[in-house]
C-alpha cells in the first residue's frame, strides 16, 4: 500500500514537472511577444522624431529583447519530455588500450568540468581504473536542472588524434571513447524487471585515488539476461544502496533503448538514412598536426581546444539542438 502511494505521488509530480514546464515557455512566449511589441512602438516613434535619448531607450530595448529570445530559445529546445530531468554518463574506452583508457578519462574530466560550469552536481556511481593509465570505464550521475536536456548531445563516440605521451617514438595516435548518456528515471516509469532475468553479482568497489568509495564487497554488478544490457554502481555505503541504484540505472537504459528501438522504426518508415544509433561518431578533437575540435553532425567547430577540454561546450549543444528541430 506504501509502495503504492509512493509510485502514484511520483508520477504526480512527473505530471506537475511537464506541466510546469510547458507552462514556462508559453510564459516566456507571452513576454516577448509584449517586448516585441513595446520595441516596435519605440522604433516608430524614433522615425517621427531623432531624439538621441530615445534612440538609447531603443537600443537598451532591443539588447534586452535579444537576451529574453536566447533564454527562451534554450526554453524551448529543451522542452522535450525528459529534458528536465538528471542525467546519467557512461564513458568507456574503445580498441587501443593505454591510449583509450587516457582518451576516456580526459572525457570523464571534461564533462565534469563542464557539469561544474552549469552548476550541476556529479556522483560517481562507478569508477574502474585502467591498468596502466585512464579508467576502463566510469558512470556519473549529473543532477541539475536541464541536466539531460543538455548532455544528450553529447551521446556517441567521441575520436582523438594527437602525439601519443605514452610512445616513446612520440608518434601520432588516433583514439576513440564512447559516451552513453540517458535520463535518470526515478519510479515516473513502470518498467517490469524479473528476478529470475537478473544475474546480480557483488564485488569490491574500487576508485581513483582521492575518491572516498567504501571498499568492501559492497559493489554491485547487474546484467539483464534478455537484452544483455549492465548497470553497475559502487558509490553507496552498502550493498542494499548499490542494489537500488543499479536497479535504477538499468531500468533507464531498459527504457531508452525502446525509444530508441521506436525512433529507428519511425526511421526506416521514413526513409531516413541519418545515423540514431548509439555508437556513431560525433566529433573529432584533434591535438596534433593542428588544434582544432569539430562536431561531424553540425559542422560546429573551433580551434580553442584547450576550452572545449574545460568544459565549454555549450556551442556544441545548441548547434546539435537547433539541428533537432530546423
Amino acid at each position: 500500500m506504501e509502495a503504492d502511494f509512493w509510485n502514484d505521488a511520483q508520477k504526480a509530480q512527473h505530471t506537475i514537472r511537464k506541466c510546469n514546464g510547458m507552462k514556462e515557455i508559453v510564459d516566456a512566449y507571452d513576454a516577448l511577444e509584449k517586448q516585441i511589441a513595446a520595441l516596435v512602438e519605440s522604433a516608430d516613434l524614433l522615425k517621427q522624431e531623432n531624439d538621441e535619448e530615445l534612440l538609447m531607450l531603443v537600443e537598451e530595448e532591443y539588447k534586452e529583447l535579444t537576451e529574453q529570445f536566447a533564454d527562451f530559445e534554450i526554453k524551448v529546445l529543451l522542452s522535450h519530455e525528459y529534458d528536465q530531468s538528471n542525467a546519467i554518463l557512461e564513458i568507456h574506452p574503445g580498441a587501443g588500450g593505454t591510449e583509450s583508457c587516457d582518451w576516456a578519462d580526459m572525457l570523464y574530466r571534461m564533462y565534469s568540468r563542464y557539469a561544474n560550469k552549469k552548476g550541476f552536481k556529479v556522483t560517481t556511481l562507478d569508477y574502474q581504473p585502467g591498468e596502466e593509465a585512464g579508467i576502463k570505464s566510469v558512470t556519473l550521475l549529473v543532477e541539475g536542472e536541464k541536466a539531460y536536456g543538455y548532455l544528450k548531445a553529447e551521446k556517441g563516440v567521441h575520436r582523438l588524434v594527437r602525439i601519443s605521451p605514452f610512445d616513446a617514438g612520440a608518434r601520432r595516435h588516433t583514439s576513440f571513447a564512447s559516451l552513453d548518456v540517458m535520463p535518470q528515471f526515478q519510479d515516473e516509469i513502470e518498467i517490469d524487471i524479473k528476478p529470475e532475468d537478473l544475474i546480480v553479482e557483488t564485488k569490491r568497489a574500487s576508485g581513483a585515488g582521492g575518491q572516498h568509495i567504501n571498499k568492501t564487497d559492497s559493489a554491485i554488478r547487474m546484467v539483464h539476461k534478455p537484452t544483455g544490457l549492465v548497470a553497475t554502481c559502487q558509490n553507496g555505503r552498502s550493498q542494499h544502496e548499490n542494489r537500488e541504484e543499479a536497479l535504477r540505472i538499468l531500468k533507464s537504459r531498459l527504457y531508452q533503448k525502446m525509444i530508441e528501438e521506436q525512433e529507428a522504426k519511425l526511421a526506416e518508415i521514413k526513409g531516413e538514412q541519418k545515423l540514431i544509433e548509439w555508437g556513431s561518431q560525433i566529433r573529432s578533437y584533434v591535438f596534433h598536426p593542428y588544434s582544432l575540435v569539430k562536431d561531424v553532425r553540425t559542422g560546429c567547430e573551433t580551434s580553442q581546444i584547450q576550452n572545449v577540454m574545460d568544459g565549454d561546450l555549450d556551442e556544441f549543444i545548441f548547434a546539435y539542438l537547433k539541428m533537432q528541430i530546423s
